[in-house]
């Protein structure tokens, strides 16, 4: 345990936020251990691969940092293979893993920032497809009691960018496991608009749509182990069928994209972008030249101006499209 931990290396942010009490976590009886240590009623903060999370000036208690590792290959019946992977693993690490020994079904979500133990709670998606529809469980160990569950996929209860794990109904799980299951016979998927235009005169296979996924990424995102961020800093807004048919009477040129249960799904981007701020700079956080969704650190050191800058883009949203922007990172800790 370390008292007073810096966790400016631990998040993409790259935020000088203090915890008072930092534990590496390596297994799960080792979680079962510190949790049952803890103070009665205590809750402790988890942090994982640090790339989708706003941390505050400082982490009150108890911070675990989830280091559980390993990838073991549970089933295989030559075409069907389910793994479970540890929650501390690096999740581009293991796209790649997959994708050599022919594992496929994540090459989509490719050079996404962060840990598996993070892509359930997200749901983190890209390129037209979601981590939900390769997963088959997670392991989980609650945060007061160190009691051990595991979750189906329909207990995880997956939405667009969302989970029951960032809800009260599950945010007292704290992932340590997840199980996948790949196809080795799984179809090509470059049906997303960017990737289709970048493979249009390309063979569709998987070796061609990982390599232009890492392209495309690395083009328009920032590399944050040199430039602080979090990817996109909010998601794209869903909206009713009714809704869209309203806004489009005075934007008919908003990106609109299909989404499930009579809504549709828009650009944040668009909407930011439209509003002028790309390239917006204020108090050491920017708004990315290359993506209206990308915020930058250019200076900041603390929580307070990412937010702030947060805030006024998605009011000036509000503002002139009636639509609510909501933020994609976590915010954990406190300011103060």
């Amino acid at each position: 345990m370390t008292a007073g931990a810096d966790l400016r290396a631990l998040n993409t942010l790259q935020l000088h936020a203090t915890a008072q009490h930092l534990v590496t976590v390596s297994s799960s009886d080792q979680l079962q251990a510190e949790i049952a240590g803890l103070d009665e009623g205590a809750v402790p903060h988890v942090l994982g691969g640090g790339s989708n999370v706003i941390l505050c000036d400082h982490l009150p208690g108890t911070t675990l940092l989830m280091a559980i590792r390993g990838r073991d290959v549970l089933s295989d019946d030559g075409t069907k293979v389910v793994i479970r992977v540890g929650a501390g693993e690096s999740w581009h690490d293991l796209v790649v893993w997959c994708h050599h020994q022919s594992f496929h079904g994540f090459a989509n979500l490719a050079l996404i920032p962060g840990s598996v133990g993070g892509a359930p709670i997200q749901n983190i998606g890209a390129y037209g497809v979601e981590v939900a529809e390769c997963i088959e469980a997670v392991h989980v160990v609650h945060q007061q009691t160190g009691e051990r569950d595991c979750l189906s996929r329909e207990d995880c209860e997956f939405r667009y960018r969302d989970s029951v794990f960032k809800h009260a109904a599950g945010a007292q799980w704290i992932i340590t496991e997840v199980d996948f299951v790949l196809d080795r016979e799984a179809p090509v998927e470059a049906d997303y608009p960017t990737l289709r235009a970048r493979l249009s005169e390309a063979e569709l296979t998987h070796d061609a749509v990982l390599a232009a996924v890492i392209s495309i990424r690395r083009e328009r995102l920032p590399d944050p182990a040199i430039t602080p961020n979090a990817g996109s800093f909010f998601k794209n807004p869903i909206i009713s069928e009714l809704d869209i048919d309203i806004l489009r009477q005075s934007f008919p040129e908003v990106p609109v994209y299909p989404a499930p249960n009579d809504t549709v799904k828009i650009s944040a981007a668009w909407l930011i972008d439209q509003l002028g701020w790309r390239g917006e700079e204020r108090d050491g956080v920017k708004v990315s030249d290359d993506h209206a969704l990308v915020l930058e650190g250019c200076g900041a050191r603390s929580a307070a101006p990412w937010l702030a800058l947060a805030e006024d883009i998605a009011t000036s949203v509000k503002d002139a499209y009636n639509v609510s922007l909501e933020l994609e990172p976590r915010v954990i800790g406190s300011t103060g």
